[in-house]
């Protein structure tokens, strides 16, 4: 690994496009939204492309359940993206979707024995099902696999042995998602995963003060509200929209705005956030970065910014007010695509990096190894031939330029050097949920993205037949023509070329290795106190936001202190911090080159 932490970065522009920003909303998580190599989805003569021709039998139609944590949608996937599925495999993926019927669905599945056909889970969960013997080996299915066996030796096989408790034999039983293949210590994104980001007219249009801390950002989102208070079209505007259904160990709009003062809440812990340096501060302290920024929404609140849908609406709702930018303080990076165009950029207008002088921002690098979750199949799937094969198919240059681009010659074409660039219609399909020609499956664009929502690997690999990045943010093409008059007043403004150029001049963030591994078990024990206790923070938490008075909240977050230690707070607080240490030495580990 390379000793020094490394950023990518090209002479590239605030991202306008937001194509594969916006579809890949995508999950509470990310922290953090998507493709064709032919004008015309393939029919199923095509099928197969990674193994043998005529190995396998597709003339029987099979519908593959996939149990999936990342996706916002349940049931079958139709549309483009459910048609060009079908024509390819005569495969219909049906989707269960813990985040639309609740986490008891884990539960009753594993229970029974049966947990999927296709499963995207969590990598705790996956620690579970080796040893309970619900997944697949899949060390000897990846050797006949074209796309797929390219990543084994440097991706899958470190990531899987991770879990040398449950696999001591370094089987390779989980794919991690959003694996890119930069390394392990490179950030190539041009704006760290969460910031603060606001449309650039509004703000401009209070005169653009300068923000010392949260104290000045809410007062401008006051100012913005007063003289925005609705769009063209008459929809009420709202300076801070929350919604809860991505809501885990904690409250999930909490816990990605408190990045931006350096602590972050790692994965599969729920009472500790942690700092670049290997501080660990336990969720419920006095101090901790969550009850600064509890305190910044309540405050929100008692100034009237919040959003009152907040405690009822879920994130689709969300989404829609981003589309009719209705919405004026973003956080995370791929919501800027909702409503980001290269026309709207013309005029001035869009979502970008606004930044606040007090913040240090804490940004973990490419996923190398992935995440926070895997592709695995279930121990009782029905053809697990066909399953490897559409996952290979998932990361094939074909694949990946359907899932993050759509498809050639209605949202993208190729160039005269054999590079792709968006067509008019690509650029602002998602948000205009632009209608899908019959012979792609009709419908909506939006509506027929693959609802999967997430990838093997991600956008941040190279296509090899254009040298770029499948993200199309960063194809050349779209760079050029996102030279707008958006991307050159914020770079006059601000003297960077991007938002991460402008925090690494500035010193305001640490690039942090990121670290996809396992991080150990919780006992049952120590598995029914952390959801007692996860339950309690989030609906306290929601409480503390919309409190009466400074009082309340006071009272609230006092009481919370209190009650979670007779719910075993001391115990999962232990075990959290004995994975955030192996977090600490494993990114100190690959800083240093090992």
């Amino acid at each position: 690994m390379s000793k020094n932490m490394k950023v990518v970065r090209k002479s590239m522009a605030v991202s306008l496009t937001g194509l594969f920003l916006a579809s890949a909303a995508l999950t509470g998580c990310s922290d953090g939204s998507k493709n064709a190599s032919s004008s015309a989805a393939p029919s199923g003569a095509s099928a197969g492309a990674s193994q043998a021709a005529g190995s396998i039998d597709h003339s029987k139609p099979l519908t593959i359940t996939v149990f999936d944590n990342a996706a916002n949608y349940q049931g079958e996937q139709t549309g483009w993206y459910g048609k060009l599925v079908k024509d390819k495999f005569n495969i219909t993926l049906n989707i269960l979707a813990p985040q639309v019927a609740g986490d008891q669905l884990y539960k009753t599945r594993t229970a029974a024995g049966d947990l999927g056909d296709l499963l995207i889970v969590d990598n705790s969960q996956l620690e579970e099902l080796i040893p309970a013997g619900l997944v697949l080996d899949l060390t000897d299915k990846l050797k006949s696999t074209k796309y797929l066996s390219q990543y084994v030796d440097n991706h899958f096989k470190p990531f899987n042995a991770g879990f040398d408790k449950v696999n001591p034999e370094g089987k390779i039983y989980g794919l991690p998602t959003f694996e890119a293949d930069t390394s392990p210590t490179t950030f190539s994104e041009e704006i760290p995963y969460s910031s603060p980001i606001m449309p650039w007219d509004y703000y401009k249009g209070v005169g653009a003060p300068k923000l010392n801390n949260l104290d000045d950002l809410l007062n401008v989102l006051k100012q913005m509200q007063e003289k925005y208070p609705k769009t063209p079209d008459g929809k009420p505007i709202v300076p801070i929209s929350l919604w809860k259904d991505w809501d885990g160990g904690s409250m999930e709009n909490v816990r990605w705005v408190s990045g931006w003062y350096g602590f972050e809440q790692p994965d599969g812990t729920s009472t500790i956030q942690l700092n670049a340096k290997g501080d660990i501060v336990p969720l419920v302290d006095d101090n901790s970065m969550y009850k600064k920024i509890l305190q910044f929404y309540f405050k929100a609140n008692q100034m009237g910014l919040i959003d009152p849908d907040s405690p009822t609406q879920d994130w689709n709702k969300v989404s829609e007010k981003l589309t009719n930018k209705q919405v004026l303080l973003l956080w995370y990076s791929w919501q800027r695509g909702f409503y980001n165009s290269i026309e709207r950029g013309k005029n001035g207008d869009g979502n970008v990096a606004i930044p606040i002088a007090d913040t240090h921002i804490i940004q973990s690098s490419d996923a190398y190894y992935g995440n926070g979750r895997v592709f695995a199949i279930g121990k009782k799937a029905k053809d697990p031939e066909r399953i490897m094969e559409f996952m290979d198919w998932l990361v094939s240059p074909e694949g990946l330029r359907y899932y993050v681009n759509g498809f050639e010659g209605f949202n993208y074409e190729k160039t005269a050097d054999g590079k792709f660039q968006l067509t008019e219609v690509g650029q602002t399909a998602f948000q205009k949920n632009t209608p899908v020609p019959d012979e792609y499956g009709g419908g909506g664009y939006q509506d027929g993205q693959s609802k999967l929502n997430t990838m093997i690997m991600s956008d941040f690999t190279f296509d090899p037949d254009t040298k770029e990045f499948y993200n199309s943010n960063y194809w050349s093409a779209t760079i050029e023509a996102n030279k707008t008059a958006l991307t050159t007043d914020w770079q006059k403004t601000y003297n960077a070329e991007n938002a991460t150029d402008y925090y690494l001049k500035n010193n305001m963030i640490d690039i942090v290795p990121n670290i996809n591994t396992s991080l150990g078990t919780d006992s049952s024990d120590i598995k029914n106190k952390r959801s007692q206790i996860s339950d309690y923070v989030k609906n306290t938490s929601w409480k503390m936001v919309f409190a009466k008075n400074q009082a309340e909240f006071d009272q609230l977050w006092t009481k919370l202190q209190k009650d979670v230690v007779g719910l075993g707070w001391k115990d999962v607080l232990a075990a959290d911090t004995v994975k955030a240490q192996k977090i600490v030495k494993m990114r100190a580990d690959a800083s240093a080159g090992k």
